[in-house]
């Protein structure tokens, strides 16, 4: 008898429990937490397209930087050698 009694109070417990589950404010709140992956997916690639364009931005740089070093170099040489032919 004790356990019958028992039995029934946990099914009533658990029909009680679960028909008081919100399910409309579960399923707005799933929704939020979507709208807000699908924001953070947008921003991640715009950061992905906007770190590559750097990323091609500092080679060329490197490249420019290169180039003028190695002009600067040349000039240095050549002044190095017009000012060795003079003579006193």
């Amino acid at each position: 008898m004790n356990k019958k009694v028992l039995m029934i109070a946990g099914v009533a417990m658990t029909a009680l429990l679960g028909g008081c589950a919100n399910t409309t404010a579960l399923e707005e709140s799933i929704s939020n937490l979507g709208n807000k992956v699908d924001q953070l997916s947008s921003e991640v690639s715009s950061l992905k397209s906007e770190q590559g364009a750097l990323s091609a931005d500092v080679k060329d740089a490197k490249a420019a930087a290169m180039d003028a070093q190695a002009e600067a170099k040349r000039a240095n040489d050549r002044i190095d050698n017009v000012a060795s032919s003079y003579k006193k």
